[in-house]
């Protein structure tokens, strides 16, 4: 079957991508901005793509065109395949359908910390033997890949609540009817699709509905949002996980001022091991507690899931070091809700003590563009000593005001060269700079590294 992707540079659909590519399958696509890492995967695989939107690529003649859900009416590609009376699908119904059927789908969902904890998981069930399947919001490096089709039964999704497509508007993980499904967090967010954390909720309960009675619901226990979308509805027996205080039945045992490079595990009182790993922070100890909690729902020891996380390198993205120059790093996370920047900077001041550093922002999400999390991001940016802002012209509210409370420890650039400038004269050595973006930031990174090797140079 030939399958035409619309959206394929996206990470979910071009992970579809790989996946219908592994099954057999002849696949092309198309997309606007085509950059790494997706851009690599797709070359790597032998994909061809299509540069835009414009109708002359249905041509090609596919079987089915998947659609993303970056596609609206509109657009040229989206008018001549309806015009044509072409078969088309979403991206999750079409997993759904062709490859998740019939599988365990492990499903990890909530607004935070679904690409880590489902790159936790499948490392922990393919150090086991056990060869999953998965499809991952990132790349994780114990498998540098987004996707892949794996062998049976088990199929590791991360589970996004985002909405599926512009004919379905239901959240993409209604579509992927787990038997295991991990409840990381719940708050307000993709406020351009959400009117407020109820409508949220309401998507979650749609998803603990499709939960067989046999399966297994493991949530955070210390999560309201959570703990009313259960009582919403659940037919299937839950597990919970926290830290110490909370009365979970997976607790991540934490030492005062601790970076989380290593914690104790236990389970119901019992005492399971010590993880000793590379990942920081309090979220990520939660998400490995998450992690080894869904691995031992499908029969992995907790012994062996502590010892795979050993091993496990975390993600791309993912407080990943981009470089190190004149005694500064610099590093790239995805941070870009007020929650995830917050945690974010406390686990790297966990790690690196009284060191300064710099924390620097795009706001580049729909939620974080259209100003709806405005109040809460200054309190976010607390554990940093300096924070830079790009502000793009178009933003739409005011940037500064909404920080203000910051005074002067905050500084903002309309462009992606004077930012780099500015912070790389600021710089010096022991500094760590985070850059915090859902995007490429227009290779800040690069930019960054390089100013700094001409000053060391010189």
């Amino acid at each position: 079957m030939h399958l035409h992707i619309l959206g394929i540079a996206g990470t979910f659909m071009g992970g579809i991508a790989a996946i219908a590519k592994a099954a057999g399958h002849r696949v092309t696509g198309s997309d606007r901005n085509v950059y790494p890492p997706m851009s690599t995967q797709l070359e790597g695989l032998g994909i061809e793509l299509v540069q835009g939107y414009d109708a002359g690529q249905l041509d090609l003649n596919p079987d089915v065109v998947v659609v993303g859900n970056a596609l609206s009416r509109g657009m040229p590609v989206v008018e001549a395949m309806l015009n044509r009376g072409m078969a088309y699908v979403s991206g999750p119904q079409w997993l759904a359908e062709q490859v998740l059927h019939g599988r365990h789908v492990i499903a990890v969902a909530g607004t935070h910390g679904k690409t880590t904890t489902s790159s936790m998981l499948a490392w922990i069930l393919e150090r086991t033997g056990l060869e999953p399947g998965f499809l991952i919001g990132g790349v994780p490096d114990n498998f540098g890949i987004t996707a892949r089709l794996g062998r049976a039964p088990y199929f590791v999704i991360e589970a996004d609540e985002y909405d599926t497509a512009f004919f379905d508007k239901r959240a993409k993980f209604v579509h992927y009817r787990p038997r295991t499904a991990l409840l990381n967090n719940l708050e307000f967010d993709h406020a351009d699709i959400y009117a407020d954390v109820a409508a949220i909720r309401r998507q979650f309960n749609q998803l603990l509905r499709c939960v067989p009675g046999d399966g297994r619901v493991i949530t955070n226990g210390a999560d309201a949002n959570l703990a009313e979308t259960l009582r919403a509805g659940c037919w299937t027996p839950v597990e919970t996980f926290g830290v110490d205080e909370d009365a979970a039945d997976w607790r991540v045992h934490l030492e005062t001022g601790s970076d989380c490079a290593s914690f104790a595990l236990s389970c119901r009182g019992g005492q399971l091991g010590r993880v000793e790993w590379s990942l920081l922070g309090r979220h990520n100890a939660l998400n490995a507690a998450a992690a080894i909690a869904a691995a031992a729902a499908v029969g992995v020891p907790p012994a062996q899931s502590i010892r795979a996380l050993g091993e496990f390198r975390g993600v791309k993205r993912r407080m990943e070091i981009r470089g190190v120059a004149m005694g500064v790093t610099v590093y790239d996370d995805f941070a870009h809700h007020p929650t995830a920047i917050d945690t974010t900077l406390r686990g790297l001041r966990a790690h690196v003590g009284d060191a300064p550093i710099t924390a620097i922002l795009e706001l580049r999400s729909n939620t974080m563009k259209l100003g709806a999390l405005k109040e809460q991001l200054a309190a976010s940016l607390a554990a940093a000593d300096r924070c830079w802002f790009y502000t793009p012209p178009d933003l739409g509210w005011d940037l500064p005001a909404a920080v203000r409370a910051l005074g002067a420890k905050a500084e903002f650039a309309a462009g992606v060269d004077a930012l780099a400038a500015g912070i790389a004269a600021q710089a010096r050595p022991g500094d760590h700079l985070l850059v915090m973006s859902n995007g490429g930031f227009g290779g800040l990174h690069e930019k960054l590294l390089a100013l700094l090797r001409a000053r060391e140079a010189s």
